[in-house]
């Protein structure tokens, strides 16, 4: 299948499911919408799993996420090849990060499956960039989730990182530290008691960035 013929579908869901006030809402959510169609989540995957039938899969979704197209850049991810992605094509998209719902879907549907995930999680953690960042703590959070066969001492090489950053005042990167942290201490009870122990610290910290009002909260789910 060609881009065009792509895009043409996507027209084709946005009449049908984007109804008004669809972009509005976004907004609210603090996704940047200007591009959007305005299209709901579950029909872009439904788009997704048919596409990636398509032996051309890899070349579509990198001409997908070169469109000025919110939906075109949601779906490429969801339909790309982890085995045939680089690492160059990944600090090419994580670069173009400009919304966190882009930022998400990338690496829990693509980056996070590829090799490159735990070389680029230690990259891009360091980055100045609000998204660069973000996309480094939400790799480790899914895949802390996806990556089954992944060594405790993998999450635990992180724990340091999160403590480091979690100081981070930026909203999308403060979410993403806690969503890292959380997401390894469920993995089993040896990591839980070392996630739980940081966020402790964290807790007792006299920072407000390191204590907001959800801390609590995030604490107690933790110790369950």
């Amino acid at each position: 299948m060609e881009t065009e013929e792509v895009i043409s579908k996507l027209k084709t869901l946005a009449k049908k499911y984007a109804k008004p006030g669809n972009i509005e809402g976004m907004a609210r959510f603090g996704i940047v919408s200007e591009t959007a169609f305005g299209i709901p989540i579950p029909h872009i995957r439904n788009l997704a799993k048919a596409l990636k039938k398509e032996k051309n899969r890899h070349e579509l979704a990198l001409e997908l996420w070169k469109q000025n197209i919110h939906e075109a850049k949601l779906l490429a991810p969801m339909i790309d090849d982890p085995k045939l992605v680089t690492g160059k094509q990944m600090d090419e998209w994580v670069n173009g990060f400009y919304s966190w719902d882009i930022c998400d879907q990338c690496c829990s549907n693509l980056f996070d499956k590829t090799p490159f995930c735990d070389k680029k999680i230690k990259e891009w953690t360091k980055s100045e960039k609000e998204f660069v960042k973000r996309a480094g703590f939400v790799l480790m959070a899914t895949s802390a989730v996806h990556d089954k066969k992944a060594e405790d001492s993998r999450f635990l090489s992180y724990l340091p990182i999160i403590e480091k950053y979690s100081t981070d005042e930026r909203n999308f990167v403060r979410k993403a530290v806690n969503w890292a942290l959380r997401q390894i201490g469920k993995r089993n009870s040896n990591l839980h008691k070392a996630a739980l122990n940081l966020a402790t610290r964290l807790k007792t910290r006299d920072n407000k960035t390191v204590r907001p009002k959800k801390t609590g909260a995030d604490l107690q789910f933790l110790r369950n």
